[in-house]
């Protein structure tokens, strides 16, 4: 699974870019309050799902907070306990300030 570590404060979400072009099959990146969350236990306060072979972009013209600092990780399926990482890469790209 993908896993990444965007924002190590307070950081607010304005945009997420997903690229899910090389997988056929839907994929869910979900993203964390934290600076490190442990996929299938942590509680993922936003879970962004995007459909096979589609890129996709996400707005939240006020931002999104995330008080202690923003992770994330792409899986197959959705909800806290999905660990299972796409066959192929999924391109992330997050606007945060």
């Amino acid at each position: 699974m993908l896993e990444a570590n965007v924002a190590t404060g307070p950081a607010k979400l304005f945009s997420a870019f997903v690229d899910n072009r090389a997988n056929t099959v839907g994929s869910y990146v979900k993203l964390y309050n934290a600076t490190t969350a442990t996929v299938g236990t942590t509680v993922p306060p936003l879970v962004l799902w995007v459909p096979a072979s589609i890129a996709m972009t996400f707005n939240f013209l006020s931002g999104l907070m995330f008080s202690t600092a923003i992770s994330f990780a792409a899986v197959t399926t959705g909800g806290t306990s999905g660990t299972t990482c796409p066959v192929s890469d999924v391109i992330v790209e997050l606007v945060v300030r």
